[in-house]
């Protein structure tokens, strides 16, 4: 049933907020109770602009550091609904669940407790919905999107104020967060969107060459990584990457993966990204239109061959990629889909170690969260990217969901001393480990990796591709002992970093010496 934004927005401005505190009958009848724990409020006049919501945002970052939707009011917060997709992920519990950020994947959420939670909450939205827009003839499937998921949380199209508000008093409900919101500005990182292309002319001093006749980055010297391959090339240590997926015209990440020294691994890809929201939609696919996905999987384990093509760090490793999105700002509804669905199941993969992700949003995502709490919990080591400054604010910390404990925070770095963050780069107490991948002289020389198609390297740069190398080094500290720990390989890489045994406030452990954790882990 198709509907425009301006006969919704006109039909909502028009309904009132009724101030009851309990729910229809027919929900209290339930097994479920539903209850409100709180009166709801009046019903907005207005709704809130864009620069209205951003300020609010910007408010909250400037003294919290972060961004959380359950921070703002609900006015704010079904204005942000009103000005994206109208889409709404709702996370939700049995009364009395507790910790579910650790015991997330000891859900079952098909279990009659489970779902009777899940059950009644959408009847209970779509009760409300028809009542509340008796001309729409609304039906289930003109409200509930990307169809039944294996965690506790469902996504609904919500256009009325006081469904927003009665979910955000339940006790059942987690949270109620906008899916689709952005702050309407071109969020690009320097390693973004149409910038892996070939770069022909790449001096001679960028890279070095190694047997059979592959180039090695210039900035690989100063995590030591080419010493480390003398004991350790990530052989049997599986890496998932969640990006925009890899390029179906590189063929080193395609028929060529495994072949020349890297033989004997394999490269899976899936995609998770959605062309719509509707259960009808069709899958994206796996191939990227983007590019930035294609050079992380390039330098985390490009092949290792006579081609001359850029080497990955961990060249022997075999690579799981998971597109999730379209570019690498997690702020769509679709993009926030993809990459819970990729954490999901990269977390069910008992193969995958290592799961690294160059993509974030200033924005918390409590959705995207439980599927970084999944993951984490199956035991899988999560690194990913501080972030890079975007034109609303270049000044913030670390980004999410690089700033979640259960995640490792890196960032890039310049050549030379003291330690300064990229042009691009953010840095704060969040972050763990940091690559140089930027020359402190000319900031155009940044780290080379595998371009979109053929063996001419193309320039990257950012946090992303610190991420990426810091992925890479971790499969190989574990591939010199595959039985150690997550706890035990990271505690490898932080006893061999510049600043250990201190933690810097800005650039935490440091640059990891590879081959001196490869050696650790012996």
């Amino acid at each position: 049933m198709k509907k425009t934004y301006t006969l919704l927005l006109a039909v909502v401005l028009l309904m009132t907020a009724c101030k009851k505190e309990e729910l229809s009958n027919e929900t209290q009848g339930t097994t479920v109770d539903l209850r409100l724990n709180a009166p709801l409020p009046q019903h907005p006049e207005n709704v809130a602009s864009f620069e209205q919501i951003n300020a609010a945002a910007l408010e909250q970052l400037q003294s919290e550091g972060v961004v959380k939707w359950e921070k703002m009011d609900d006015a704010l917060v079904w204005s942000a609904l009103l000005r994206s997709d109208s889409l709404l992920s709702v996370g939700y519990q049995p009364i009395g669940h507790q910790d579910m950020e650790n015991n997330i994947h000891l859900i079952d959420v098909n279990s009659a407790k489970w779902k009777g939670v899940k059950d009644a909450l959408q009847a209970h939205v779509l009760s409300e919905a028809q009542r509340l827009n008796p001309n729409m003839r609304l039906e289930k499937e003109d409200l509930f999107a990307f169809g039944d998921k294996e965690l506790p949380y469902f996504n609904v199209k919500v256009w009325n104020f006081e469904i927003l508000a009665q979910l955000r008093r339940m006790d059942n409900v987690r949270y109620a967060e906008p899916m689709g919101y952005g702050t309407q500005d071109e969020q690009r990182s320097d390693a973004g969107c149409g910038s892996n292309g070939p770069d022909w002319g790449i001096p001679s001093s960028d890279y070095s060459v190694v047997a059979p006749n592959a180039k090695v980055s210039w900035n690989y010297e100063y995590s030591n990584i080419q010493n480390a391959w003398a004991s350790s090339t990530g052989d049997n240590i599986t890496i998932g990457l969640i990006d925009t997926g890899v390029n179906s015209g590189q063929a080193n990440l395609n028929g060529s993966f495994a072949s020349g020294q890297s033989t004997g691994r394999f490269c899976d890809k899936l995609g998770f990204h959605e062309s719509c929201w509707w259960w009808w939609c069709s899958n994206d696919g796996v191939w990227d239109d983007c590019g930035h996905g294609t050079s992380m999987a390039g330098t985390i384990a490009g092949p290792r061959t006579s081609t001359g093509s850029t080497v990955g760090v961990a060249y022997n490793a075999n690579l799981v990629s998971c597109r999730g999105t379209d570019d690498v700002v997690i702020n769509g509804s679709r993009e926030k889909d993809g990459v819970t669905d990729s954490f999901y199941y990269l977390g069910n993969r008992n193969d995958v170690k290592i799961i690294s992700m160059s993509l974030g949003d200033v924005f918390w995502s409590s959705q995207v969260a439980d599927g970084v709490y999944y993951a984490y919990n199956r035991g899988k080591l999560i690194f990913c990217a501080a972030g890079t400054s975007l034109s609303w604010t270049s000044w913030w910390g670390v980004i999410f969901p690089a700033n979640m404990s259960q995640t490792t925070a890196v960032t890039g770095i310049r050549t030379g001393s003291p330690m300064q963050r990229c042009v691009e780069c953010h840095s704060g107490s969040q972050v763990d480990f940091v690559v140089v991948m930027q020359d402190r002289n000319n900031t155009n020389r940044t780290a080379i990796t595998l371009a979109n198609s053929g063996n001419q390297a193309s320039y990257t740069g950012g946090s992303s591709i610190a991420t990426a190398t810091t992925a890479g080094i971790a499969a190989l500290v574990w591939a010199e002992n595959p039985s150690m720990s997550r706890s035990q390989v990271m505690n490898h890489m932080k006893a061999a970093s510049s600043n250990y045994p201190s933690r810097d406030g800005q650039f935490g452990w440091g640059i990891v010496d590879a081959a001196a954790a490869v050696a650790n882990a012996n």
